[in-house]
């Protein structure tokens, strides 16, 4: 269900694609149909991820509350950029982190660590929204 969350709230951003890296199938329900007009594609690993991304010139920044991450308010989203989000539970693989030009976290104030999947895509794509939208004044 978060796959097909993640890629309806990639389609109210105006997020260009959704990469699904891993397992081709998912649950679509989430998706609310937008799946049939949102460009997804998947890749079979992390390392055909970062192979694309290099091919784009495009920098990946990872989602995941670990050591050395920055908090969201303080980071400077690029203008183009894959934003990579790790499994509910496990997070984001050493390989996903170590692929990343930043890692970047949603800070938190209650006592949960963590919050959901396809939550924390909705947060982060905002975030992006809220310094690149083409109706903020420049």
């Amino acid at each position: 269900m978060n796959i097909g969350s993640i890629v309806r709230s990639a389609n109210a951003f105006g997020a260009d694609t959704v990469h699904i890296v891993g397992r081709r199938r998912w649950n679509k329900r989430g998706a609310m149909v937008t799946d049939r007009y949102q460009h997804v594609e998947h890749r079979e690993d992390v390392a055909a991820l970062v192979a694309w991304a290099h091919e784009q010139s495009v920098p990946i920044i990872a989602i995941d509350n670990v050591p050395g991450c920055v908090p969201m308010e303080m980071f400077d989203w690029p203008e183009r950029c894959v934003m990579l989000f790790g499994q509910e539970g496990p997070g984001l693989s050493q390989e996903a982190i170590d692929a990343a030009e930043a890692v970047v976290e949603i800070t938190q104030y209650g006592s949960t660590r963590s919050i959901n999947a396809s939550a924390a895509a909705a947060v982060t794509m905002y975030s992006w929204v809220l310094q690149h939208s083409p109706l903020r004044p420049r």
